[in-house]
C-alpha cells in the first residue's frame, strides 16, 4: 500500500522520479542493516541453523511452498478482478494474472524506482479505458488486506487459547490488528467524506489515493454482492500467504509452528513487512518473526530463516512474470467489456 501512494507520486513528478533514485540504494542499506542488528543481538548465533536438513520431506515442502505462493499470485488477480467488476470493467482473467505476475516481478526482482502497481495501472488502463478507475481498483484491492488480515490474526487467537498467553507476541499481534483496523476506519471516513475524498479525486500522491477511494466507495455502495465477492477473494489470498508461510516453517523442520499460529501471527508479519524501512520488507519481517515466535520455543536463527525462506521463495515465483515483462504485449488477451 505504501509503495503504491510512493509510486502514484513518482510517476506524476518529475522530481520526486529524481529524489527516488537514492530511496533504492537507502532501502537495501537499511535492510541490511536491520538484518545485521538482529544478527547482533541474537546470543551466539548459529549460522547451520538457517539451512535445513534435506530430504524427500523437504523438497516436498518446498514445492508446497512454491506452488502455494504461486497460487497465491492467481488469487491475487481474482481479487483484482473482482475489484474492476465492482466498479464496471470487466477485464479476462487470464490478462490480469499475467499482469499481476508481471507486477510482482518488477516489484520484487527489478530494481526500478517504479513498482509493479504502476505497471498493472497503466496496462490495464488501456484495457479499460479509464485510468482513474483503473487505479482506484487497485487501491481499493489493496486495502481490503487493511480489513481481512487483521480479522484472520483475531480469529487465529481465539481458536488457541495457548496463543493468547504469549505476553509480548499477543499484544503486539492485537495492537497491530487494530491500529491497522483503525487506519482503516480513517481511510475510509476522509474518502467518504465529499469535501475531502472528493477534493482529492484529481490530486496526486497520497492525496490521489484517497481520491481513488472515495470514488471506489461510491461505486461499491450500489453493488454490495460484488463488494462481497472482493472481500471473499481476499480472504483466499490472505489464508494463500499464511499456508505458504507454514509450508516455509515445515521446509525449515520448525515443529513448533502450526497453521493456526501462522493464521494467528502472520498476518501481523505481512502488515509489518510493508513499512518502507527497507527492501521488501528485509529485515523487518525477520525481525518479526523472533518476537512472534520465540515464545513457542522456536530458536531465534530459525525465525529469522524463516524470513529470508519466505522473501528467497518470493524472488523465485515472481520470476514468473519475467516473460511477461520482457515478451508480453499490451494487447494479448485483452477483454474488456464496460458496464455502467
Amino acid at each position: 500500500m505504501t509503495d503504491l501512494v510512493v509510486d502514484a507520486t513518482s510517476a506524476a513528478e518529475p522530481d520526486a522520479r529524481q529524489r527516488r533514485r537514492w530511496v533504492l540504494p537507502l532501502r537495501i542499506a537499511i535492510s541490511l542493516g536491520l538484518l545485521g542488528l538482529l544478527v547482533w543481538k541474537i546470543p551466539d548465533f548459529d549460522v547451520a541453523e538457517l539451512v535445513p536438513t534435506w530430504s524427500a520431506s523437504t523438497v516436498a515442502w518446498l514445492a508446497v511452498l512454491l506452488g502455494t505462493m504461486a497460487l497465491a499470485v492467481v488469487a491475487s488477480a481474482l481479487r483484482w478482478q473482482q475489484m474492476l467488476a465492482a466498479l464496471g470493467h470487466h477485464v479476462g482473467f487470464g490478462r490480469l494474472v499475467t499482469t499481476t505476475w508481471a507486477g510482482q516481478f518488477v516489484s520484487n526482482v527489478l530494481p526500478t524506482t517504479i513498482g509493479g502497481d504502476v505497471l498493472r495501472i497503466a496496462r490495464v488502463a488501456r484495457d479499460t479505458g479509464d485510468a482513474p478507475d483503473t487505479f482506484a481498483s487497485v487501491a481499493l484491492e489493496r486495502l481490503t488486506g487493511w480489513l481481512v488480515l487483521p480479522l484472520i490474526s483475531l480469529t487465529g487467537l481465539a481458536l488457541d487459547p495457548a496463543l493468547r498467553q504469549l505476553d509480548e507476541a499477543t499484544r503486539v499481534a492485537v495492537i497491530v490488528a487494530f491500529v491497522t483496523l483503525g487506519g482503516l476506519v480513517a481511510i475510509l471516513v476522509a474518502a467518504y467524506h465529499p469535501r475531502l475524498g472528493g477534493r482529492w479525486a484529481t490530486s496526486e500522491g497520497w492525496q490521489r489515493f484517497i481520491g481513488a477511494v472515495h470514488l471506489g466507495i461510491g461505486r461499491l455502495r450500489h453493488r454490495p454482492r460484488r463488494a462481497a465477492g472482493v472481500l471473499a477473494a481476499g480472504v483466499v489470498y490472505q489464508l494463500l500467504l499464511c499456508v505458504a508461510a507454514w509450508a516455509a516453517a515445515q521446509f525449515l523442520g520448525i515443529d513448533q509452528v502450526g497453521l493456526v499460529v501462522m493464521v494467528a501471527f502472520y498476518p501481523a508479519v505481512l502488515v509489518a513487512q510493508v513499512l518502507p524501512l527497507g527492501i521488501a520488507g528485509l529485515g523487518v519481517r525477520e525481525g518479526a518473526f523472533v518476537l512472534f515466535l520465540t515464545p513457542l520455543g522456536v530458536p531465534a536463527e530459525q525465525a529469522v530463516a524463516l524470513g529470508l525462506v519466505l522473501y528467497l521463495a518470493n524472488l523465485v515465483v515472481s520470476l514468473g512474470g519475467a516473460p511477461v515483462v520482457a515478451f508480453g504485449r499490451d494487447d494479448t488477451g485483452r477483454r474488456t467489456v464496460e458496464a455502467s
